[in-house]
């Protein structure tokens, strides 16, 4: 078994910033909508020994294929969907989610005989209590299967991949399996297979598939344990089903690729894992963005794992986005710090949790621009104010706006990861705006923090904070420091220098 690295960052990053838009993707399968009820234990029940949840707050996302087409988008492919939804108002809720991520929605076949799949899951804190699933996993009938068909041939003519997501819901039935890939193989269309299934013979004619531990279990009737179980395994598969490829994902082990006759293990990358729902579409998403973009196959699954690595630090289905695959490559692995700097989708996610837990939550915003003395007496004080402290930095264009065309002296990037680094800071968000009132309502902070050079009626977002009987708290700043006075006293001794 191999066991070493094959990316080349700079390479990589161009690959991931001009080739990742490029690339055109199909996903095909079973379409979910993925329901989060967050809330808060306070007590067990007096009915039965089980907890009872406060409902606090409902989001929804796409779910199985959706959130491969999600994760997809959040990379910058061009990406269709594909699969099966009924008339209901789910399939509402579903449409309009992928609007909001520019999917289109064409490849929806309404199925009147079937409920669109939903998925829920109640959570306290960072811990999911139950799932509920309401769904239909009988095989859609000849008339929509044959939609299904016609919509996803047209396809292999303007993408570069195409994605099978198959949960055995019904919708890849084995005849529509075996034409697709049929005349997939025949266009000479890569098609990788996330399956379910416990049979694989109707994936005869795919690229290569991407089975976790208890589905390669499941298929060659046998556990697998050991290294030398999954490279046998592994070859076994690529044998019998005719497969370029097969990579299996091991969750805590992290992941080994079967390919020409070699078995490459690549091991797990996560320091912390908050939740692995979604880690398998992560994986595979990235995969194909990497394939179609021209990366070999250790390249991409190395590329896949370091995204997994991501994933599982999120809660919920939660994709992983460019920009982190970017930082990933940047530090050259994975660290808690990087995990957080984050996207405000998936802050207000990691919220809902902290708020479930009963966490006071404290926020402040800035440039931050050449951290000093003075910014981490600020920012520790404001911690001591509450349990979470997220701070909200402008990006570079807010600055130049805000300070002048000389500033940021520091980039977005290296800003948030030296805010991150603080034991003190638990999030960082960047805001594209002049001012950070839309991310404040957004997250909806216990207490909102300003340095005392602001008088209150200043503060921008005080009285929305105290609207719901939040604080708004001005710390006095240490005398004497400051970003302007480092950059003029480097002015005045430049010459000197020089």
């Amino acid at each position: 078994m191999l066991n070493f690295q094959f990316l080349k960052k700079s390479t990589t990053k161009q690959t991931i910033n001009h080739k990742f838009p490029n690339v055109k993707i199909a996903v095909i399968g079973d379409l979910m909508l993925d329901q989060y009820l967050w809330g808060n234990v306070s007590r067990i029940s007096p009915e039965a020994p089980v907890p009872v949840v406060r409902v606090e707050r409902k989001t929804c996302s796409l779910g199985g294929a959706g959130n491969v087409a999600h994760n997809l988008v959040a990379l910058g492919c061009q990406t269709r969907l594909i699969g099966v939804v009924g008339h209901d108002i789910e399939a509402d809720i579903l449409r309009r989610e992928m609007l909001c991520l520019n999917i289109p929605t064409d490849g929806l076949v309404p199925d009147p005989n079937r409920p669109t799949t939903i998925k829920s899951r109640v959570i306290s804190g960072s811990q999911q209590l139950i799932r509920l699933d309401n769904e239909f996993t009988g095989a859609v009938n000849q008339e929509i299967e044959q939609d299904l068909l016609e919509r996803s041939i047209a396809e292999l003519d303007h993408v570069n991949l195409v994605v099978l997501s198959d949960y055995s819901k019904g919708v890849l039935t084995d005849n529509f399996l075996r034409t697709f890939l049929t005349i997939a193989k025949q266009k000479q269309i890569p098609v990788l297979v996330d399956p379910k299934r416990s049979d694989y013979i109707s994936y005869l004619g795919a690229t290569a598939i991407t089975p976790n531990r208890a589905e390669s279990e499941l298929a060659l009737k046998r556990p697998l344990v050991s290294d030398r179980d999954f490279e046998v395994a592994g070859q076994e598969l690529q044998q019998k089903y005719s497969l370029e490829a097969v990579l299996m994902t091991r969750s805590e082990k992290g992941m080994t690729l079967f390919l020409q006759s070699k078995a490459y293990h690549f091991p797990t990358q996560a320091k912390e894992v908050f939740d692995i729902s979604g880690a398998g579409d992560a994986v595979i998403s990235i995969l194909a963005a990497s394939l179609s973009a021209g990366l070999s196959w250790t390249e991409a699954v190395e590329l896949s794992n370091l995204g997994a690595g991501v994933a599982v630090q999120k809660v919920g289905t939660a994709p992983v986005y460019k920009e982190e695959l970017l930082h990933i490559l940047e530090q050259e692995g994975i660290s808690s710090t990087n995990s957080k700097v984050m996207r405000l989708p998936d802050l207000i996610r990691q919220l809902a949790a902290w708020k479930a837990q009963g966490k006071k939550i404290v926020f402040t915003n800035g440039c931050f621009d050449l951290l000093h003395v003075g910014h981490v007496v600020y920012l520790e004080k404001a911690k001591a104010l509450g349990d979470i402290l997220i701070v909200g930095l402008n990006t570079d264009n807010s600055v130049t706006r805000l300070k002048g065309p000389e500033r940021p002296l520091v980039a977005e990037a290296d800003r948030a990861r030296v805010l991150a680094s603080l034991s003190f800071v638990d999030g960082v968000t960047l805001f594209e705006q002049d001012t950070p009132i839309d991310l404040i309502m957004a997250i909806k902070p216990d207490i909102l923090v300003k340095g005392a050079d602001y008088r209150e009626e200043e503060v921008v977002g005080a009285k929305f904070v105290q609207s719901y009987q939040g604080q708004v708290v001005l710390i006095p700043l240490v005398d004497d420091r400051s970003t302007t006075k480092i950059v003029n006293k480097m002015i005045k001794i430049a010459p000197i220098l020089s």
